[in-house]
């Protein structure tokens, strides 16, 4: 299969720069689309980046974003790139309040909604079908990806900056999210001030330089990644 072109760009509001994407049914993106296209979900319309390697391995890997950041972020794309090579085929998912130019998050429900109508319609086109799902993010993307693994069936979570608790409030656990008996590699940043979950069963932990933002190395972050997905023989 042909490598589909490649795009980290997000330029002006993204409504106007992307073309409508596949439909229902399960068609592949329009020719012409590049990489990129929105698709509707019920929470509104969200954006998918698409790309391929020269050689598949079967392993389909879905990344969402930050609360306020987007898909373009270092680790996020860090991961993209290794993925890639291992011939894994990644999709970045936007979600709806970032596509419509908002910075503040909807709420989890919602992200979650719009989360899942997006992965469901990447998994309806002919050509993904029989990929294995695995899904992942940062920060809140990582939170929206475990707690929709079990029910879009992902054979493993990848989660990067996971906001164990909010700042100073080390009480406010959110580590259940992470429980889901969905195989899942966290890596966290060392001096993160949302804290890092305790590793259990099912549930591995890798801590790597840097704060929450993670951009101190994400050439570790993707390398602790890319180990993890190759011993669950996924790449």
């Amino acid at each position: 299969m042909a490598k589909l072109r490649r795009n980290d760009q997000h330029p002006g509001p993204l409504r106007a720069a992307l073309t409508r994407g596949p439909a229902p049914g399960g068609t592949e993106p329009p020719p012409g689309a590049g990489t990129s296209w929105l698709v509707t979900t019920p929470r509104g319309d969200a954006r998918i980046d698409l790309d391929r390697p020269d050689h598949e391995a079967g392993t389909l890997l879905v990344l969402g974003h930050g609360a306020g950041g987007d898909v373009t972020a270092p680790d996020l794309l860090a991961v993209r790139d290794a993925a890639l090579a291992a011939g894994v085929t990644v999709a970045r998912i936007t979600q709806p309040y970032r596509v419509a130019g908002r910075r503040a998050p909807a709420p989890a429900s919602h992200l979650d909604e719009a989360w899942s109508a997006a992965v469901t319609a990447l998994r309806a086109l002919p050509s993904l079908s029989a990929h294995t799902l695995v899904l992942g993010g940062r920060s809140s993307g990582a939170r929206v990806a475990c707690r929709t693994a079990p029910q879009l069936g992902a054979a493993g979570v990848i989660a990067l900056a996971f906001p164990e608790h909010p700042p100073g409030k080390p009480d406010r656990s959110r580590g259940a999210e992470l429980r889901t008996g969905v195989p899942t590699l966290v890596v966290n940043g060392e001096t993160d001030p949302f804290g890092a979950p305790e590793p259990g069963p099912g549930i591995d932990l890798r801590l790597v330089p840097g704060d929450h933002s993670l951009k101190r190395s994400p050439d570790q972050v993707a390398s602790e990644a890319m180990t993890w997905i190759r011993n669950r023989g996924l790449a």
